[in-house]
């Protein structure tokens, strides 16, 4: 039987909206031109060790998350609530959500945190948590640096704590991402730690594809062209349906879809390696006010099933995609040393994820709701058109497929 809508892309986006049109009835065949479901969110096996292609964690408390992710059915394993910041004098502080944990704030205090950035800390983690969403989205959308000023926080704080851990959540260091952005994940943050799951991220996408039929997913299936109705394989064959979502990353759906959007990329690069004993316990974030590096953390201490054999999985991230990683992982690995304040010389790299294409900017203002309906018979998602994360990426599909079966209840043709 002949699907009635086909999907490009077997990401988050291109699974959440084929789902949600399997929900209604809807014929729906999926093209993937990888061997497997997730597109940027996978997870490799390497000597028994789970690597997640990047760093990244699975956020609850995001609103799509809850309502169409079986989160208990990923066995996550949480991180320790807050983050291990390292001070440019090297002095550890640990910023954490002042509503559950007091002694966190007491501990940033004296660290050096003034106590008038201290409240407002306090206050707007507050106001993000308990306020509804849709006061966060109305709010006017600045710069995030800008927004920490306005919220009280002083210069030196932004630079020495704010800055050194969004930048690992941004993926840029200027804090240009926009303001509303920042307030919704903040918000997640303090509602819930982030997770892992048990089998690595890759788990998420593959739920996703568990609940479409085998039949309807097809692999290594690359399209070349699409038109409302109709799409070509690199191969040449062609195939109809009603309608046409392609749910690939930004810059591939700019190549499908003359005239889109395409935003510019955040990079990162993402070094794994072995060790045979934890450098620092406790399951947490690692953030250097110093800057060399992103963040780094142990991440078999979060999930033991990360790691095949006991020892320890640690994770570091640095700002862009480095050329050569073999230039830079023994400068990583040198100031690991400096920042644990023990040996890493015994470590063992196991391996390096360059993602030139890791997440699309955000700069502010930022909208958060782009169309996804081109013309009759043609709909994009993805998280270039809502938010750079999970939660944007499974919004826009489900919008796309709301968009798609509004269309199709009308009768509309291409």
């Amino acid at each position: 039987m002949a699907s009635e809508v086909i999907v490009v892309g077997a990401g988050l986006a291109g699974l959440s909206a084929a789902e949600r049109l399997v929900s209604r009835g809807v014929r729906v065949l999926v093209l993937e031109a990888a061997e497997e479901p997730g597109g940027r969110v996978r997870t490799d096996e390497v000597d028994g060790f789970r690597l997640d292609r990047g760093f990244q964690v699975l956020a609850p408390a995001y609103p799509e998350v809850r309502n169409r992710v079986d989160v208990p059915a990923l066995e996550p394993r949480r991180f320790t609530r807050g983050i291990r910041h390292i001070r440019r004098d090297g002095r550890v502080v640990r910023l954490a959500d002042p509503r559950t944990d007091p002694a966190g704030i007491g501990e940033l205090v004296r660290g050096g945190l003034p106590i008038p950035d201290a409240a407002a800390l306090g206050l707007f983690t507050a106001r993000d948590a308990l306020l509804p969403g849709r006061h966060l989205t109305a709010a006017p959308d600045r710069s995030t640096r800008v927004d920490l000023a306005r919220r009280g926080l002083s210069t030196r704080t932004v630079e020495e704590l704010f800055r050194p851990f969004l930048s690992g959540v941004f993926l840029e260091d200027q804090l240009s991402t926009s303001s509303r952005f920042f307030h919704h994940v903040w918000r997640c943050f303090a509602r819930a730690a982030p997770v892992l799951p048990r089998t690595g991220m890759a788990a998420l996408p593959r739920q996703l594809a568990t609940r479409l039929s085998p039949a309807s997913i097809r692999y290594e299936q690359p399209v070349a062209e699409v038109s409302p109705g109709r799409i070509r394989l690199r191969d040449g064959a062609t195939m109809r349906g009603r309608a046409v979502v392609v749910a690939t990353d930004a810059s591939a759906a700019g190549e499908l879809l003359p005239g889109l959007r395409v935003p510019a990329w955040n990079a990162v690069t993402t070094f794994y390696h072995r060790a045979r004993h934890s450098p620092v316990r406790g399951g947490t974030i690692v953030t250097d006010a110093r800057r060399a590096v992103l963040n780094t953390t142990v991440l078999s201490d979060v999930a033991p099933s990360y790691s095949p054999d006991g020892s320890s999985l640690i994770s570091t991230s640095v700002l862009g995609a480095v050329p050569d990683p073999h230039a830079v992982e023994p400068e990583v690995r040198e100031h690991l040393a400096r920042l644990f304040g023990s040996g890493t010389r015994e470590w063992q790299w196991l391996a390096t994820y360059p993602i030139p294409r890791a997440l699309p900017a955000m700069p502010a203002p930022h909208p958060f709701r782009r169309r996804v309906r081109l013309r009759d018979g043609l709909y994009v998602c993805g998280d270039h058109r809502d938010t750079s994360s999970i939660q944007g990426a499974l919004v826009s599909g489900r919008r796309a497929a709301e968009a798609v079966l509004a269309d199709l209840d009308r009768g509309a043709h291409p």
